[in-house]
Order: structure tokens, then sequence, then C-alpha cells
């Protein structure tokens, strides 16, 4: 299990809002100029075709290129610069290394301009709409609980001797090993509300908690332990979940998949890794790709705003008609080379 938070923070701060504002959104995390940008164009896509009346926004840090911030711009995304955040220096050795920059996602707690947001990391797919989720009750933490079963999760006591809490019948928590551990979500998808008071008690905690394997989520699952609620596997179907306890799933309810399985990234899928030739796996990654490459899935702007531009587009010319001159000032376009 990870280590207690050292925090002298009120649990009443966690969810204090910094106005009235009513406006929802969703979020998620993109960094670097890898092939990520797919899962992102992906999960916009995904949301629009489940009618989600919310935006989706970005939040990226300043090494995505300006390429891919157009690419999610295009597809009706609202693109949201953050800085990194890093964890204390130690000798933590995380479960995956690229963990580490996941601690950035403590930054979309600023976005106060968003009374509450559904996060979803982008190697996450949404097939029915969720916007019902904003319904519920204020002042919780909202996600799926997590699996224990995978070997990534060796070094806990949890996995030594069976425990999992998506079955906890199975293998019951020893008395004489204390108090069962806290319910533990996955962070790949959770519903919040932004806070500056947070924002910066998190930042604050962060600087005094030793990071541990599971980095950020880890972290969140500390911070919000007091006020985490759970909600049913269909808002975040961790893959695992299929092979792991098949009896927890039902496909045709299940409304969110996250691919974060080894080797189930849709747009790197060779089918070689453990686990990755079941036809259930198969079938997601279609799902997915059904959706990646149907265009009438793009996004399309507002009449509105497309006229607007068009006639700032026009104004030069018009000007120029009104000035009496007949030549307009020609630009040879870059060399496609």
């Amino acid at each position: 299990m990870a280590p207690e938070i050292v925090s002298s923070h009120e649990k009443t701060t966690l969810c204090t809002k910094t106005s009235n504002l009513t406006s929802k959104a969703c979020v998620t995390f993109l960094a670097g100029n890898g092939d990520y940008v797919k899962g992102v164009v992906g999960l916009a896509k995904g949301l629009r075709k489940a009618k989600s009346t919310y935006p989706l926004v970005v939040a990226v840090l300043p090494d995505v290129s300006e390429e891919h911030r157009r690419l999610l711009e295009d597809q009706g995304c609202i693109v949201r610069e953050i800085e990194p955040v890093y964890p204390p220096e130690n000798q933590t050795q995380f479960a995956m290394a690229y963990y580490v920059i996941n601690y950035s996602k403590l930054r979309i707690w600023e976005f106060v301009e968003y009374s509450r947001m559904i996060y979803l990391d982008g190697d996450i797919q949404v097939y029915e709409n969720i916007d019902h989720l904003f319904d519920l009750p204020d002042g919780y933490f909202y996600g799926v609980m997590d699996c224990f079963c995978e070997y990534t999760w060796s070094h806990t006591p949890q996995y030594k001797i069976g425990y999992c809490q998506q079955c906890p019948d199975r293998v019951k928590w020893p008395t004489e090993m204390g108090q069962p551990p806290a319910l533990y979500f996955n962070a790949g998808m959770f519903l919040f509300e932004p806070s500056l008071s947070t924002y910066e008690d998190l930042l604050k905690t962060l600087r005094v908690t030793p990071p541990t394997p599971f980095a950020e989520q880890d972290f969140l699952n500390m911070y919000f332990k007091d006020i985490y609620k759970p909600i049913p596997n269909v808002y975040n179907l961790v893959l695992a979940i299929l092979w792991r306890h098949p009896e927890n799933v039902d496909l045709d309810k299940v409304k969110v998949v996250h691919y974060c399985a080894t080797g189930s990234k849709p747009w790197r899928y060779t089918g070689k890794e453990e686990n990755m030739q079941r036809e259930d796996i198969k079938m997601l990654v279609k799902k997915w790709w059904d959706i990646y490459n149907d265009e009438t899935l793009n996004y399309k702007r507002p009449e509105a705003v497309v006229a607007r531009t068009e006639a700032m587009n026009l104004q030069p010319l018009i000007t120029a008609a009104v000035a009496g001159t007949s030549r307009v000032p020609y630009v040879t376009a870059p060399s496609a080379a």
C-alpha cells in the first residue's frame, strides 16, 4: 500500500468552489510529440459520437508541437498549456518510467472556469453518453475501483496475498494485517471539482509526500480517500478486468473503455502481447478504429463561426476594391518539399 500523505490541510477545503459557475467539461492530458495524440483525437470523436454536450479540454505540456495542437483544435478541442509538475527527488522506482510526468495532471484543478470536470486519459474511449455523471451529488470525488491482480501491483500486500477489491470475498483481508486498505480508484477517469484552494494544497502536499510506484494515481487516492465514492466499472473498463474478473463485466453495458493493458493501445496494436489475441480485445480495438476513421465525426465549425471567418478573410479584398486598387498583394506559399 502507498504511504500515508503528510499534510495538515483540512478536508473541508477539498471541494471549495471559487465561483458559482455552472459550466462543465471533459478534460484530458497530453505530453510530448508522439503518437498519443491519436488517442486524444479518437476521444474527441468518441465524445462527439456519444453526443456529449460538453467540450473536451486538452491540458498540454509545452513539448506538445504546434502541429498537434492545431490537429486537436481542428477536432473542436480547447487546448490549454500547463507547466510540468514533478515529485520530490528520491530513489523511488515507478511501475512505469513515464508515470512521473503524470503528476502534471494536478494542474487541471486550476481550471476553475468549470464547476465540474470529467477527467479521461488519452487511451480511453467513450462509447455511450456519460454527461449524467455531472448530476451526481457535489462534494465528492468519483472514480472506478481498480484491480490489484496484475503483476505491476507485485510490490503491494494486496497482490502478495491475492486480495482484490474487485472480488473481496474471494480472498478475505487477514485480521492480523489490521484494517483493510481504503478503496482505491483507477485515475484514468474521474469526476472532480476544480478549486484553487485544492490546487494549491495538492501542490503543497506533493512537496512533502514521497513518490510511490503508481505516481499521481497513488497520490490522488491518498489525498481524496475520505471523499472518494466508487462508481460502476462501466464508466472505466480497465481491460485487464476482462480476464481477471470476467464475472464483473457485461460488455453490452460498458460506456467507457480504458486501453491501458500492455499492447492494447489501438494505434499501436499488434495482437502479439499477452491476452491481446482475445476476441473481446480484438472487437474493442476495431470499435476504437471505427470511430477514429469515421470522417463524419470530424468537428464541424458552427455556421456563424465559418461565416465570420470568411468575412474576415475577405476584408482585405473589400478594402482594396473600395480604394480602387486593382492589384491584390500575392505571397507565394512555402515549398511542400
